[in-house]
């Protein structure tokens, strides 16, 4: 089956690799020697196969005429996007098997079939705003975490006291970032029945909720750091956070004065800005430890 360049964009890869920092937070964190391999294959099999397939059943499913996610101008999807999807799915799924372990690739399963019920008609978790939401701060963000540490080392992340903590906190940024990502999207999603957690909160409701969340977070990062003796690393968020901060206070500002201004482009700035500042930030904690 030949794969048209409009089914590949529709996959949308390099939004998927927005989502790596909580991989590498989660790197940073494993104590003892892994080697380069046993990183790349997860890595590989969440960010390249899972993810983008997630993107593009989203994308078939939601046949988006407007500004998606990574995408201002998103072409109009064909059924060879489904297959792909499924051949990626699949893929991943046997990939994990071989050479991580059934564990690993279970847990994948569960991702795909949160992802398929968040989007499918049939279910479609995305229209009722806050167990939408529910489903992609759990599994973008702690969910995300505990997989990755179980793709790397081949064991289950030990859940106590001192991981419960940055397995909220990475649910926490995920709650932060996701309802601004639906900012510039009410009509779309209004048109098409879906009803999301930014829609309910109104523009400056948005902002106030993720101040909440991104909050929350560094409360939780707080905990685990400290709990972990590795104060330092709590710092080193700190600043890294700064930029962050600058431009979401800049942009809350301008929504203030006009709500235009809540739009993909600035949506889209915000997304890489973030993802770019805490990936650095976390490559220098893995560098740290």
């Amino acid at each position: 089956m030949m794969i048209d360049k409009d089914t590949i964009k529709l996959l949308r890869i390099p939004f998927s690799l927005l989502l790596m920092p909580i991989f590498i937070l989660a790197w940073s964190q494993i104590r003892g020697a892994v080697s380069w391999i046993d990183v790349l294959v997860p890595f590989l099999i969440i960010h390249f196969l899972v993810y983008p397939a997630s993107n593009g059943y989203n994308s078939y499913i939601d046949k988006d005429q407007d500004s998606i996610g990574g995408l201002e101008k998103p072409p109009m999807p064909t059924i060879r996007l489904f297959y792909v999807t499924l051949i990626l799915d699949i893929v991943a799924l046997l990939l994990a098997i071989w050479l991580v372990n059934m564990a690993f690739a279970l847990c994948l399963l569960t991702c795909m079939a949160a992802s398929r019920a968040y989007s499918a008609r049939q279910i479609r978790l995305k229209k009722y705003p806050y167990t939408g939401f529910l489903v992609v701060v759990i599994f973008q963000g702690a969910f995300t975490y505990y997989l990755s540490y179980l793709g790397i080392t081949k064991e289950f992340l030990e859940l106590n006291g001192t991981n419960i903590w940055v397995l909220a906190a990475c649910s926490f940024q995920i709650g932060g970032v996701y309802p601004l990502t639906q900012i510039y999207q009410h009509k779309q999603d209004l048109a098409d029945g879906v009803v999301t957690i930014s829609y309910k909160l109104g523009y400056r409701g948005t902002f106030v909720f993720s101040i909440i969340m991104f909050a929350i977070c560094d409360l939780c990062y707080f905990l685990y750091f400290t709990n972990t003796n590795q104060i330092a690393s709590f710092y080193i968020i700190q600043a890294f956070f700064i930029p962050i901060a600058a431009f979401f206070g800049y942009w809350f500002s301008q929504v203030v004065k006009d709500t235009r201004n809540a739009n993909f482009k600035n949506t889209m700035r915000m997304n890489i800005l973030a993802a770019l500042s805490m990936n650095i930030c976390f490559i220098v904690l893995l560098l740290k430890n």
